[in-house]
């Protein structure tokens, strides 16, 4: 992928233009990243990849905050400074919109995608130094946050999403370090996995953009 400019994002042969320049000022066409999505989406995960009608609204919102378009994000009660929780039932395609929609915004700092269950596995491993690699001021998305077992080093339990939960809320409130996640689990369910604490600090980490509980399994 090379960029000429920030309205137009190149793959391969093809240009894509998500909208005009300004000035100095980018002003997107939300049809258009849509298109671009689609495209990028079906290098990334295959052919059978699509953008569903049904998810435009979801899209709608992800994109005006990747965007940072203030004026639409203020009207959607979206605070561009959080990161995003993304919740939805399994199989709506959240992973694959949160891996996809960095691609958007080629000139903004990225963020690093990685399964919470695996985290879990490096800490049963090598213990607590998992969780200060993840206090770091890298961006990451946690992907199935909720879902992963709990800890065990050397006989010891820990809640190891819950601390780095803690860790990133840290950084978040003294360096503006975001952190972003995907779940399957709604507001109830995270406070019962990570107790009210926790529970709160993510109310200040996140933005909560939610599937509706019927959306379609789109695996196939």
């Amino acid at each position: 992928m090379s960029n000429k400019s920030p309205d137009i994002i190149t793959e391969g042969s093809v240009e894509y233009r998500l909208g005009t320049l300004e000035g100095d000022q980018m002003v997107y066409d939300f049809d258009r990243i849509l298109v671009y999505l689609e495209a990028k989406g079906k290098l990334m995960f295959g052919g059978s990849f699509e953008i569903y009608e049904a998810d435009r609204d979801i899209l709608f919102k992800l994109c005006n905050y990747f965007i940072k378009d203030q004026v639409n994000c203020k009207k959607m009660g979206i605070d561009i400074q959080k990161g995003i929780l993304l919740s939805g039932p399994v199989g709506c395609g959240k992973t694959s919109l949160m891996r996809l929609l960095k691609y958007i915004v080629p000139n903004q700092r990225p963020y690093v995608m990685v399964p919470s269950r695996n985290i879990v596995f490096g800490f049963n491993h090598v213990g607590y130094k998992t969780i200060e690699d993840y206090g770091m001021t890298q961006f990451f998305c946690f992907d199935d946050l909720g879902v992963e077992p709990i800890g065990r080093h050397y006989g010891k339990d820990c809640n190891v999403m819950g601390e780095i939960m803690l860790s990133r809320y840290d950084l978040f409130l003294n360096h503006r370090i975001k952190t972003h996640a995907t779940t399957n689990l709604n507001a109830q369910e995270l406070e019962e996995r990570y107790g009210n604490r926790v529970r709160s600090r993510m109310r200040e980490l996140f933005n909560l953009i939610a599937f509706d509980k019927k959306s379609m399994d789109k695996r196939s």
